[in-house]
């Protein structure tokens, strides 16, 4: 079904608590060229550290800093033949503001549950609950 070496990527489940009411809120992306809505990430560059990736591509996608939390799970799928890997980490907001661009043209700060429900792909949808049960047990 695939073949070659996986292209490896890293990203994160970034939340904050709401100004309004302090609830927890989950950024989702949406990317133009895929028309998709999903976690920040990216594909390492070379001899890049997953986690300083994760963190880069949160900036670069959204705008803002984060604090990385616990590592949550890696994703496996194709991508056009090639088996891919993106590593997560739960990542809380701390400072900074969405500037739109060609890769990234919307961010939305969601509920946990309306993320799950907007996210694209289905496979992203577990990471919302990792999130949820990290965060538990913080």
């Amino acid at each position: 079904m695939t073949n070659g070496d996986p292209v490896l990527a890293a990203g994160c489940v970034l939340w904050h608590r709401s100004p309004l009411d302090g609830e927890l809120e989950v950024c989702l992306v949406h990317r133009p060229k895929y028309d998709d809505w999903s976690h920040p990430k990216g594909k390492l560059k070379r001899g890049e550290d997953p986690l300083a990736c994760a963190m880069r591509e949160v900036e670069e996608e959204t705008g803002f800093r984060c604090e990385p939390g616990p590592r949550l799970a890696t994703i496996h799928y194709p991508v056009n033949g090639r088996p891919k890997e993106v590593t997560y980490w739960a990542a809380e907001a701390t400072e900074g503001a969405f500037t739109p661009s060609n890769e990234v043209d919307r961010v939305l700060w969601l509920s946990p549950q309306t993320a799950r429900d907007r996210l694209t792909q289905p496979r992203d949808r577990v990471l919302v609950d990792e999130l949820l049960a990290a965060l538990r047990h913080a």
